[in-house]
């Protein structure tokens, strides 16, 4: 009972105010190579420090921006019209490109605290279910969440709600057939298990060990998270960016609040999955 009061002492606050149970460490469960307990212990090993956790809170919205950049350099090099924006387009393509770089980094920094990348996704619990119908249930509670954001978000930066605005890259996007192929049968799988990986398992339990506060690194995930929603694709217009980043702040926000309660990993990425898949099917048609 001591562990556990110790376990949640920290993060009473924050969550409160979700009827979601904490998690509870299962004796002999490697997921809680991921705790706060067994982090501060690596902690004062000094296996971990701010390196770690900040460039990987940073590097998602960087890497699409780099990976954008680097694509519409070439399509300008063929003389394609709009360079930019067509590479936009491949968003659900070269955003693979970044979960592998992220993939890298988390295992590379994981390494350094003799912990693997499993420890970090933890137990899949699948007798009867568990972790689907637990992520299924996370999807119906942060669902309306983030589409309520978009329509909130529209309202106070244009004034109207126009469903076209919640569509990335202002509207629908062609892809050749291989493109249309790997975005509904691959993309969305890998991405929001690598995002849930880095923001949730990795970034959140590190900073809030080094920083000895949930709410520092609730602030820095969530603005970062919700940045990166802003470079997927990056629309040069700033009225744009800002309907963007408020939309999806509301949505971010409660995922990562609900992380810090259930402390598990496995349903937050089936929640995930179904909103990853929506937004391929919402904006990709076969060119």
């Amino acid at each position: 009972m001591v562990i556990r009061q110790n376990f949640l002492k920290n993060e009473a606050s924050p969550m409160a105010i979700l009827p979601i149970p904490p998690a509870i460490p299962p004796d002999g469960c490697r997921a809680f190579a991921n705790s706060q307990i067994e982090i501060k212990k690596r902690l004062a090993l000094g296996e971990i420090a701010w390196a770690g956790p900040l460039l990987l809170v940073t590097a998602r919205p960087v890497l699409f921006v780099l990976s954008q950049a680097t694509l519409a350099t070439v399509f300008a090099l063929l003389h394609r019209p709009s360079a930019w924006r067509s590479a936009g387009a491949w968003w659900s393509v070269y955003g693979t490109l970044v979960d592998i770089c992220c993939l890298g980094l988390i295992a590379r920094f994981a390494r350094q605290e003799r912990i693997g990348v499993s420890d970090l996704v933890g137990k899949v619990r699948l007798r009867w279910g568990h972790d689907i119908f637990a992520g299924i249930g996370l999807f119906l509670l942060t669902f309306p969440v983030f589409m309520g954001g978009s329509f909130v978000s529209s309202l106070l930066i244009y004034g109207s709600w126009d469903p076209q605005r919640n569509l990335y890259l202002l509207g629908v996007r062609t892809l050749p057939l291989w493109g249309v192929v790997y975005s509904f049968a691959v993309w969305w799988l890998i991405s929001a298990a690598t995002e849930e990986t880095t923001y949730q398992a990795y970034v959140i339990p590190r900073i809030e060990a080094l920083s000895g506060h949930s709410w520092v690194a609730v602030l820095i995930v969530v603005f970062c998270w919700t940045l990166q929603h802003c470079a997927l694709p990056l629309v040069p217009d700033v009225k744009y960016l800002v309907f963007r980043f408020v939309a999806f702040l509301p949505g971010v926000t409660l995922l990562t609040l609900i992380y810090l309660r259930i402390r598990r990993l496995p349903p937050m990425i089936v929640a995930h999955w179904p909103m990853d898949l929506g937004a391929v099917i919402m904006t990709l048609t076969l060119r």
